[in-house]
């Protein structure tokens, strides 16, 4: 019985370490990026794998519990929380942005179904949107 013992605190620790790992990526892509979105998906990253990975680790190491139990619904309201509000958030910053050309690449689609960027920067150029 001792070894399922070691064997569930080891897998544990296991996916601890991987979740701190996963906030060290998380943190390092925070502070690189330059722009709010990319920011934005380390963060949202870093929160539902680093924060999963954690929290199943301490399920392992607790053992199958109603602590467990808890930490598991924690688990599953953070994976529908945390996309949720990035997205929100995303679509707040894409809608104001006050320079989409420094950080958006605008694509046209013709009739025959060829993606072009040159046919969007003549339409632009044409209603004088270009400056």
């Amino acid at each position: 019985m001792e070894a399922i013992e070691w064997i569930r605190f080891l897998a544990g620790g296991a996916l601890l370490v991987c979740g701190l790992l996963i906030f060290l990526i998380e943190v390092v892509g925070v502070f690189r990026f330059k722009y709010v979105l990319n920011r934005m998906h380390a963060a949202a990253m870093g929160d539902t794998l680093g924060i999963g990975s954690c929290l199943l680790g301490l399920i392992l190491m607790c053992g199958f519990s109603f602590t467990s139990l808890k930490l598991f619904l924690v688990i599953i309201f953070l994976w529908f929380s945390s996309p949720v509000s990035s997205h929100l958030i995303a679509r707040l910053e894409a809608a104001t942005d006050e320079e989409p050309r420094m950080h958006y690449r605008q694509l046209s689609i013709d009739r025959e179904g060829h993606i072009s960027e040159e046919a969007a920067r003549e339409r632009e150029e044409k209603n004088g949107d270009l400056c």
